[in-house]
C-alpha cells in the first residue's frame, strides 16, 4: 500500500471525483479539499488486503478507482463475496459509525485508489457537514435492502437460479458479453455463495440447453427471457435435452 499524506499534483482532480458521491455533490472545491485532507489517499496493489473482518475498525473508505471485493470467510475457509464494488462509492460505513470491528474483509481485485478517514475523523466531518450524516443514512438503508435480497436468494433460490440471475446482472440482461478474465468461475461462484464446482455445473446445464454461449474468454447470454424464467420460478425450467419431446 502506498499512502499519500498530502494531495500530490497528479491527484488534483480528486474534488471532482469525490463530488460524484451524492452527499458531497453540493460542496465547494475548498470544502471538498478540506474533507480530503482530513483523511488519507491510499493506493493498493491487485490482491492486496485493505482490511480484515473482525479486526478493529479500519475507517470509512471511498473507492476512487479500481475494483474491490467485500468478502466473508467461513470457519472452513470458504470465501463468499458479498459485493464487488467499483468507483465512486463509500464502504465500511457501519463499522465507522458504531466503531465496532470490520464486518467484512476487503481485497483489491485490481490496483485501487481509495480515500480513507478514521471513525473519529468521520465524526468531526459529520459535525461540520450534517448533510454527510444524512447521506450515510441513505447508504445504510440501501445496504439493508441489498442484504434482504441476498437473504431471499439464498433461502428460496437454488444454485441454478442464482447463477442465472448473476449472468443476467453481469451481462446487463444479455446486452454485453461477460469477460471471464474479470469474472472467473471461482469469483462468480463466490458472488452467489456457492462453490466453483456447483457453479460450473450450472453453466454446463445452461450451455447444453443453448441459453448461453461459453468460450475461454467470455460468456454470452443467448436467451435472457429463459434465464429470467429460471430466476422467478426455477421449477418452470426444463432443459430441452431433458424434455420428453
Amino acid at each position: 500500500m502506498r499512502t499519500f499524506n498530502k494531495l500530490p499534483d497528479e491527484l488534483r482532480d480528486l474534488p471532482a471525483k469525490m463530488r460524484r458521491v451524492d452527499h458531497f455533490r453540493d460542496l465547494s472545491n475548498d470544502e471538498l479539499l478540506d474533507i480530503i485532507q482530513s483523511g488519507k489517499i491510499e493506493l493498493y496493489a491487485a490482491d492486496e488486503v485493505l482490511f480484515v473482518e473482525n479486526e478493529p475498525c479500519a475507517g470509512l473508505f471511498v473507492l476512487l478507482s479500481g475494483k474491490v471485493q467485500l468478502c466473508k470467510h467461513s470457519i472452513q475457509g470458504h470465501k463468499s463475496i458479498i459485493a464487488m464494488i467499483e468507483p465512486i462509492i463509500m464502504f465500511n460505513e457501519v463499522a465507522s459509525l458504531d466503531e465496532g470491528p470490520n464486518p467484512v474483509t476487503v481485497i483489491a481485485s485490481e490496483p485501487s485508489l481509495t480515500w480513507r478517514i478514521s471513525p473519529e475523523g468521520l465524526r468531526n466531518l459529520i459535525y461540520c457537514y450534517p448533510a454527510l450524516g444524512i447521506g450515510l443514512l441513505r447508504i445504510l438503508a440501501g445496504r439493508n435492502r441489498v442484504l434482504v435480497t441476498q437473504f431471499e436468494d439464498l433461502s428460496f433460490r437454488p444454485v441454478l437460479a442464482r447463477a442465472a440471475k448473476l449472468l443476467l446482472q453481469l451481462s446487463k440482461n444479455g446486452v454485453e458479453a461477460i469477460d471471464r478474465r474479470c469474472y472467473p468461475n471461482h469469483q462468480m461462484a463466490a458472488l452467489i455463495s456457492t462453490v466453483p464446482e456447483a457453479f460450473s455445473r450450472s453453466l454446463k446445464l445452461l450451455r447444453e440447453d443453448n441459453l448461453i454461449v461459453c468460450t475461454a474468454k467470455s460468456i454470452a447470454v443467448q436467451k435472457p427471457e429463459r434465464l429470467l424464467q429460471i430466476v422467478h420460478n426455477s421449477l418452470a425450467f426444463v432443459p430441452d435435452h431433458f424434455s420428453e419431446n
